[in-house]
C-alpha cells in the first residue's frame, strides 16, 4: 500500500512540475528568445481601421499594424501579427501567446493591474454615435434606446458608467460587430471611438451618423507582462526614436489624418515604466 501511494505522489509530482513547465514556457517571450527566433509575434485588432485590421489581400494594416512592423524592423526581426477580439487581448497577452500588444489599448487604470502600458503613441476619443434623427442630447436620454457597444471595450465601460439605470446595453465581440448592429437597426445608437462616424456614413450617408455625447478622451499605449522590465525599456526607447525622427508622424499623416498630438507625461493610475 506505501508503495502505491508512493507511486500516486510521484505521477502528481510530476504532473504538477509539467505544469510548471508549460507555464514557464508560455511566460517565455523574453526578448532574447525573440531575437534568436527571429520574430516578435504582435497581438493587433482585425476589424478596427484605421487602428488594426485585416486588408482585401489578407494582410495586417493600420497605424497599430504599422507600428508593429516598425517594433520589429527596431529589433531587428520579423513581425508575425494575431488578430485579437477586444475581450481576448490582454488574456492573449499574459498567457504568452503573443509578446507584446499594439491592440488599441486605452490607458486604463484596471488594465493597468494586468499588463505594463508603454508610454502613449496614439490619441482617442470615445462617444456616442446614432444617425442624425435620433434624439439624444443628455445622458438620460440614452436610456430611451437600446446602446451596442464591443464587450470589454473602453466604450462599454463608459456607455456603461454613463447610462441612466435600466438602459438597455447590447455586447457585441468586436468593433465591427457593433457597427453592423446600428446599420441593421439592432441597436439604435453605439459607443464609439474617433473612426466610428467616418465608417458608418460610408455604408449609409443619408443617415448622417456623428457624436451625441462626447465621453472622454484616451491615450493608447503598447502593452507587455507586468514585471519584464526589459520588454518596457524597449518599447519604450523604440517609441521616444519614432517620435524623435518623424516616423510616427508619417504614421498619424497616414492614418489619422491630423498632426500627432502633445502626449502626456503622465495617466492616473497608469505607469509607463515598471515600478
Amino acid at each position: 500500500m506505501l508503495f502505491s501511494i508512493n507511486r500516486r505522489q510521484f505521477g502528481i509530482a510530476v504532473l504538477t512540475l509539467g505544469a510548471i513547465a508549460l507555464a514557464g514556457k508560455a511566460q517565455a517571450g523574453t526578448l532574447e528568445n525573440v531575437k534568436k527566433k527571429g520574430v516578435v509575434v504582435i497581438g493587433i485588432q482585425g476589424d478596427n481601421p484605421p487602428w488594426g485590421y485585416v486588408d482585401s489581400s489578407g494582410k495586417q494594416d493600420g497605424i497599430d499594424a504599422d507600428m508593429g512592423r516598425a517594433f520589429a524592423e527596431y529589433l531587428g526581426v520579423k513581425a508575425e501579427f494575431v488578430p485579437l477580439a477586444v475581450a481576448n487581448r490582454i488574456p492573449a497577452l499574459t498567457t504568452g501567446r503573443v509578446d507584446i500588444l499594439f491592440a488599441t489599448m486605452a490607458m486604463l487604470p484596471e488594465r493597468a493591474k494586468a499588463v505594463q502600458y508603454s508610454k502613449p503613441y496614439v490619441a482617442n476619443e470615445i462617444t456616442l454615435v446614432a444617425a442624425q434623427a435620433t434624439p439624444i442630447n443628455s445622458n438620460a436620454d440614452m436610456g430611451k434606446f437600446v446602446i451596442g457597444v464591443p464587450r470589454s471595450s473602453t466604450q462599454d465601460t463608459q456607455v456603461t458608467n454613463n447610462a441612466p439605470p435600466g438602459t438597455e446595453i447590447r455586447r457585441f465581440d468586436d468593433d465591427a460587430a457593433t457597427i453592423q448592429a446600428l446599420l441593421s437597426g439592432q441597436v439604435q445608437a453605439v459607443g464609439a471611438n474617433l473612426f466610428y462616424p467616418q465608417r458608418l456614413n460610408a455604408a449609409k450617408p443619408e443617415l448622417g451618423f456623428g457624436p451625441k455625447l462626447h465621453f472622454t478622451a484616451l491615450y493608447n499605449g503598447a502593452c507587455t507582462r507586468l514585471g519584464d522590465k526589459e520588454w518596457n525599456e524597449t518599447v519604450n526607447t523604440f517609441i521616444d526614436q519614432i517620435k524623435s525622427n518623424g516616423k510616427l508622424a508619417t504614421f498619424y499623416a497616414k492614418w489619422m489624418k491630423v498632426p500627432v498630438p502633445v502626449f502626456p507625461d503622465s495617466v492616473p493610475g497608469v505607469p509607463f515604466t515598471v515600478q
